[in-house]
Formats: structure tokens, sequence, C-alpha cells
């Protein structure tokens, strides 16, 4: 297909309105934010600003583009007829907003094609963050914060490089996510573990993360980000360049990613979601 630039303008206006409504909705209620459920381990938890704001999300989607389908965190999946999945996360880092951090985010994302991370297209996508700070792209379009469009270049060498990072709620996963770490550290300026794929992704679209990487996402974290830190000209990729997928997401300067993808080689982490 190839895909009308109308439409994906479009899109991108769809995804900011819903980041923004929802977004609005997660900040104002968050002082009344309880746990109300947990998922793969007893840390890894949902409130009920989850849910509401994927309520929210799936309602709006059905006003506004009714043929569409959705993949969300925190309900069932709706098959479309358009071609067209929006991929919804309505807090993305919810640890960090159950305790007041700022870096926390809704995630939209306009995909076309099976809804899988290996065989869709991203066309649009945008992210509300805690700070308020409204992030989308477009395929082709480019990637703005606010407005201000962001544009990278090659990046610093990886040895002057902070580098993001994440770990999954299961101890025991999270512990060879730290032998990773472990082995990665002496070769870069810093880590960083902020706790939002979707807010890291977007930050090294800015700059102020010099590339990320992560293991064992799921769909939803990764969809717009990925989109937004690409069109600010990221090389985001998986294992051996393929797609980025929930095993494993690299995103960094299209003149260190290949260098960071050799070093998580040698340390192991390109098997480690494999391995679990």
């Amino acid at each position: 297909m190839t895909h009308d630039p109308a439409l994906i303008a479009e899109l991108v206006e769809t995804a900011k309105s819903l980041a923004r409504e929802a977004g609005q909705l997660i900040i104002e209620g968050r002082s009344a934010a309880e746990v109300t459920a947990t998922k793969s381990s007893s840390v890894d938890i949902v409130t009920q600003m989850d849910l509401a704001a994927e309520s929210l999300l799936r309602e709006r989607i059905a006003q506004l583009r009714p043929h569409d389908g959705i993949l969300g965190e925190e309900g069932n999946d709706v098959a479309g007829t358009s071609g067209i999945t929006w991929v919804i996360d309505p807090i993305d880092g919810t640890v960090n907003y159950l305790y007041g951090l700022p870096h926390f985010a809704v995630s939209v994302a306009a995909v076309w094609g099976p809804a899988t991370t290996t065989q869709w297209t991203t066309l649009a996508g945008a992210i509300f963050d805690g700070s308020g700070r409204l992030w989308s792209a477009g395929m082709g379009m480019g990637a703005d914060c606010d407005g201000r469009r962001l544009e990278r270049g090659d990046g610093a060498p990886l040895s002057r490089s902070l580098v993001g990072t994440g770990f999954q709620y299961v101890a025991e996963r999270r512990a060879l996510q730290g032998e990773v770490v472990a082995k990665l550290l002496p070769h870069v300026r810093d880590i960083r573990r902020l706790g939002a794929a979707a807010v890291d992704l977007c930050l090294v679209a800015a700059g102020q993360l010099d590339a990320y990487y992560e293991h064992g996402l799921n769909a939803w974290d990764i969809a717009a980000g990925a989109l937004i830190a690409s069109e600010a000209g990221m090389k985001v990729a998986g294992k051996h360049g393929g797609p980025a997928t929930e095993g494993l997401i690299i995103a960094a300067a299209p003149n260190v990613w290949d260098e960071l993808h050799k070093l998580l080689t040698a340390a192991g982490a390109l098997d480690l979601f494999d391995a679990q």
C-alpha cells in the first residue's frame, strides 16, 4: 500500500488529540490513584487510572475511527476492517505514576497491517508525558515535541554516550538484565533507568539520552516511541538490525548503533529474552 500523506497527517492529529486528552485525565487523577490489580508479578501494577484512561481511548477511537482496530494493554483487542490498528498504552510507567515521579506517559500509535511488531508499519504516533509535553511523529513527516521539530545527527562516541535501559518486573529476569548492564557500563558514559520506555525513546529523539535498549517490552510500549525516535533520525531496530520487537529494541544514532549492538551481543543480551 502507498500511504497517503494526508491520511498520515490526519492520523497524527488524531493520535495527538487522544494522547493529550488521556494524559490530562491521568495527571488530574494521580492524587487519587490506587493499585487495583497486578500482572506479571506483585510489583507489576495496574491502577484504576490505567483502566479509566484506556476506557477513554477506546471510546474516542470508536467515535472517531469506528472501522479501525485496537490493541491495548488493559482491555480486549478489537479487530478492525480498515487495515489500521490503534496501539495504546494508557499509562507507561505506572510505578512512577503511583510514586509521584514525572517519568510516565500515555502512548498512542496508528499502525498499518497485522498488529504485530514484526509485521506492522507505524504510520503515526503521539506520547503525552507526565511533564505535560506532547511528542508526535508521522511516517516520512518527521517528529516534534510541542511543535519543536526533533532532528538528530551523528551521536557522541559510545564511550561518551548516556544510555537508557529498563528492567522487567520478574526478579529472575531483572537479575539477568543486571548482568548485561554490568558488562556494558564500563564502555559508556553512564546508564539511566528511568522507568517508562515510551518516554525513554522520546528522550533519545530529543538528545537527552544518547541511546536506549531494553528487553521484554510489550508492543504498546514501543509503537509510538520507536516512530518518534526514528523520524528524528535515530536508528531503531532489534536483533541483527531486524525490526524492533518485544524481545529487543535498540535506539541510537546511526554512527554508534552497530557498536552498541556489538557490545550487547558480547554481553549476552541478544538471546536474553529468548532464553527466558
